[in-house]
């Protein structure tokens, strides 16, 4: 079974739903115990989804046998990791989801090629991200799809931790 990705409005309800799921998770994990409704509120609440949209962002949601487990953003970024001396335009992935119980699909690896390729669209020639320590998964999924570890390019984040990036 194969997955499907694609480029949606961030506010669809497949979306919408995909964004919560994704901060209940970041957010428990960052706890040490389930987040409230109101975490998770909170952490949706101004977060700059909106911005998640042509010309300068895009969303992408994939599906598997047709049902929404996984998301992804991308967004031009100002900020960039100087990767062998030069800082072309840089896309920043964010909000990269797949559900746990289907990790280990193939899903992660297809959302970041579409993500990629979304990037591309926007005339980014690199993509970056950040994420944390206990985020596992997601730092060995980076790795498995050729992103290596960078120095922080936004060090001001609250949670960023680890800075990784890829040229396209």
């Amino acid at each position: 079974m194969s997955w499907i990705m694609t480029r949606e409005p961030y506010d669809t309800p497949d979306a919408a739903l995909l964004r919560r799921d994704y901060y209940d998770e970041v957010a428990s994990r960052w706890y040490g115990r389930p987040a409230t409704a109101e975490e998770i509120r909170r952490g949706l609440t101004d977060d700059g989804a909106e911005r998640l949209r042509p010309p300068l962002g895009d969303f992408v949601v994939g599906r598997r046998a047709g049902v929404a487990g996984a998301c992804g953003g991308v967004l031009l970024c100002e900020t960039a990791p100087v990767i062998d001396g030069t800082a072309p335009a840089t896309a920043e992935l964010t909000r990269v989801f797949v559900r746990p119980e289907l990790r280990g699909t193939g899903g992660g690896a297809a959302l970041l090629t579409a993500l990629e390729t979304a990037a591309r669209r926007l005339g980014a020639r690199r993509v970056a991200l950040d994420t944390r320590h206990d985020l596992i998964e997601a730092r060995t999924l980076y790795a498995k799809n050729g992103y290596r570890e960078v120095e922080p390019y936004d060090a001001g984040r609250e949670f960023a931790e680890r800075w990784f990036a890829k040229e396209l």
